[in-house]
């Protein structure tokens, strides 16, 4: 065998090494719930390196299935995606959450449904370890409450976004924002008693983002096809959300001082960003957005709510 052939088969050899090296030393993350597509989706991202969209630094190892038995876009779809995350990633399932902690170094909660999320946590919270709480953190302010208090006694970090956080409304941020409109779809679910969380949470963090937090009350009108709910933030800046059922494009406009405004009718998204803000939260243990804001978010919404059942009066948030 000549010496260049040689020399060549070690240098494919040695970057193969190195390659294993740095996979190695990748965090290995386990989800929870196999019920929507961001658990494919996310996995694809971190583990296919071939990927042009690829986020190093973590790889999907192990997964529970979970499931909603009442949710048909949860019953529907927990076995394929399970199936997709096992046969395609080489992920192992395992038959319980506290399975998945010997295994792991940070856990990915990505259940459709809402409702488990404070269970799941608190079972999630015996790992020890950072958690990633995909939308909606929980499905009633009461359990978002109660899944940070945990987080709290048990010294857990946790992070939460919808990655809409991470699209172009980014780019629309302003000092001298003095009001916005941002749209979206607004379906709902009728076993989330706190509705916007199913799906309006959306819009709801695209406007936490150009604003931040410091909204004091919020109105809301609602009927069959669409919901127009307005905040007013302590700064006296006004924020509506405009949802649309079944569903619509995600847009924003944002009106400015001096009579100026900069629109973005159709707002464009990817998970890969927020992937990106996962990894680095599950190196660092510090979320990108603070707990604190995603909790006023919720009293958001539970102010929304109060508001329609009370005819659209405006009302304050929940301290």
């Amino acid at each position: 065998m000549g010496v260049h052939k040689l020399l060549g088969m070690k240098i494919i050899y040695l970057s193969l090494l190195a390659l294993a090296f740095v996979r190695a030393q990748d965090l290995r993350l386990g989800i929870i719930g196999t019920d929507t597509s961001h658990a494919a989706a996310f996995t694809k991202t971190l583990n296919e390196t071939a990927n042009p969209d690829h986020v190093a630094g973590a790889r999907v190892v192990a997964a529970y299935k979970g499931g909603s038995a009442d949710i048909e876009e949860s019953a529907s779809r927990v076995d394929k995606y399970a199936a997709e995350l096992k046969d395609k990633w080489g992920v192992k399932l395992v038959e319980k959450i506290a399975d998945l902690c010997p295994l792991v170094d940070g856990l990915l909660l990505e259940s459709v449904d809402g409702r488990p999320h404070l269970a799941q946590f608190r079972e999630a919270a015996q790992c020890g370890k950072p958690v990633f709480v995909d939308k909606p953190l929980a499905s009633t302010l009461e359990d978002a409450v109660a899944i940070d208090q945990l987080a709290k006694q048990t010294h857990v970090p946790w992070f939460s976004s919808s990655s809409l956080r991470y699209s172009d409304i980014e780019s629309m941020k302003s000092a001298d924002a003095i009001g916005a409109m941002v749209w979206g779809p607004g379906p709902l679910e009728p076993h989330h008693k706190l509705d916007l969380t199913w799906y309006g949470i959306h819009a709801v963090e695209m406007l936490y983002t150009l604003f931040g937090p410091g909204c004091v009350e919020v109105s809301r009108m609602k009927s069959a096809d669409e919901d127009v709910i307005t905040g007013r933030w302590k700064d006296g800046k006004l924020g509506t959300i405009h949802l649309q059922r079944p569903y619509g494009k995600f847009g924003a406009v944002v009106f400015l001082k001096g009579n100026k405004l900069n629109a973005q009718p159709d707002i464009q998204f990817s998970y890969v960003p927020l992937v990106r803000a996962i990894v680095d939260f599950m190196q660092t243990k510090k979320p990108s957005v603070p707990n604190e804001v995603t909790l006023e978010m919720f009293a958001f919404m539970d102010a929304a709510q109060r508001s329609e059942a009370d005819g659209g009066k405006a009302v304050a948030l929940s301290q």
